[in-house]
């Protein structure tokens, strides 16, 4: 009897679960997969205690149900929507005690043609949806890895500035091209470590940064390109918390340009920021293309950099940090002491003693050659200082 249902009682179960979950009910081409999975489930279930009555069901993970699972997740979908599976079983089991109280009336084969089914039904649908969440997500990650595959190349595309329309992309990406765009490179430099912090690390981004619309895409494992919308604001100090409290991840960051122009110019500043302090072994957490834009274009050329200071510093390239500071800060200044001692924390006549240790080391008086020894110093602050630069600007 319950391997031939009627069709009234088939409609039941399918009208009973498709309520538990509208969404599913108004989509036809989901709700008859779901349909042809309640049917399958049923059968198998009748069918193994026919073949072996009371003994356990195997769960079902035939083709109707791994169809289901795959409907499910390209139609957004999570495992949550399995719980239609418990409706089905609650109505399968009404219609079971119905078909038993039909044939007998007799206690004891009442009891065991009920209280046996319920026990092994709870336990083969438990087993059936633990498959099938294990199945919707390998689809979900399949179909998260074609999404980001898709998205890469159109934006690979807008990048190399190929002949794709500004519409076309903007559909395939879900993000506007014309307002004004800050980029991000945001990566972690160990590749055993929680890559799923970098998608976090993002939207803690776009969360500091106040931007609403903002596009991620994966360049590898360990690297995320990030574009963010509307930003009115760089707030460095808010960035800092996030990443120097919360997260492992590293983010460089471009300057804010409106336009698929602004697009490309803001990405190519954050990958340049990235990897100056890559290439200077700075560590810094958050570094912006500004903070770092005249260190990137002397460092190059790593020879030349190394004549430019040694030309330009002479004795004093291996002098106390604390003297190229004090030198640094008071050529910020304007050369003025008294501004320069404040900042430092230091009495006046401290610093003017400090200078005047620079001025027996440098190679040419400091007066005549300020610009080069700023630069020059400014270049050993982020080589050399492995929290990557100066972390305040005078």
């Amino acid at each position: 009897m319950a391997l031939n249902p009627t069709p009234e009682w088939l409609d039941a179960v399918d009208r009973a679960t498709l309520a538990a979950n509208p969404s599913i009910a108004e989509d036809p081409a989901l709700a008859a997969v779901v349909s042809r999975s309640n049917r399958s489930n049923m059968i198998h279930f009748a069918a193994a205690n026919l073949h072996n009555p009371g003994a356990p069901v195997s769960p079902n993970l035939g083709n109707e149900q791994l169809r289901m699972a795959r409907e499910l997740v390209r139609h957004g979908h999570d495992k949550a929507a399995l719980d239609v599976y418990r409706i089905g079983q609650n109505v399968a089991l009404r219609r079971w005690t119905e078909i038993a109280f039909e044939l007998t009336s007799d206690p004891d084969e009442l009891r065991e043609l009920l209280d046996i089914p319920v026990r092994s039904a709870n336990d083969f649908v438990d087993a059936t949806l633990a498959g099938l969440a294990v199945q919707m997500q390998l689809e979900h990650d399949e179909l998260t890895r074609d999404v980001r595959a898709k998205r890469r190349k159109v934006v690979e595309l807008l990048l190399e500035g190929a002949p794709i329309s500004r519409e076309r992309a903007e559909t395939q990406l879900g993000y506007p091209l014309e307002p004004a765009h800050t980029a991000a490179i945001i990566w972690i430099d160990h590749p055993d470590a929680d890559h799923g912090q970098l998608d976090r690390a993002a939207e803690a981004v776009s969360h500091a940064l106040g931007s609403p619309r903002w596009l991620l895409v994966t360049a590898s494992e360990t690297t995320r390109w990030a574009w963010l919308t509307d930003v009115a604001r760089l707030d460095q100090d808010r960035l800092h918390e996030v990443f120097n409290t919360t997260s492992p991840a590293r983010i460089a960051i471009g300057s804010t340009t409106g336009g698929l122009e602004g697009f490309r110019r803001s990405h190519i500043e954050a990958l340049t920021t990235q990897r100056t302090l890559l290439r200077l072994g700075a560590n810094r957490r958050v570094t912006c293309f500004a903070d770092i834009e005249m260190v990137a274009l002397l460092t190059q050329a790593p020879r030349d950099t190394d004549a430019f200071i040694k030309n330009t510093l002479g004795e004093f390239e291996s002098a106390n940090p604390a003297l190229h500071t004090t030198v640094l800060t008071y050529i910020n200044q304007q050369c003025n002491a008294t501004h320069a001692a404040g900042l430092l924390y230091i009495h006046r006549n401290t610093l003017v003693q400090r200078l005047e240790t620079a001025q027996r080391l440098l190679p040419r008086p400091l007066d005549g050659n300020i610009t080069q020894i700023a630069v020059a110093l400014e270049v050993l602050r982020w080589r050399n200082n492995q929290n990557g630069g100066p972390e305040h600007r005078h």
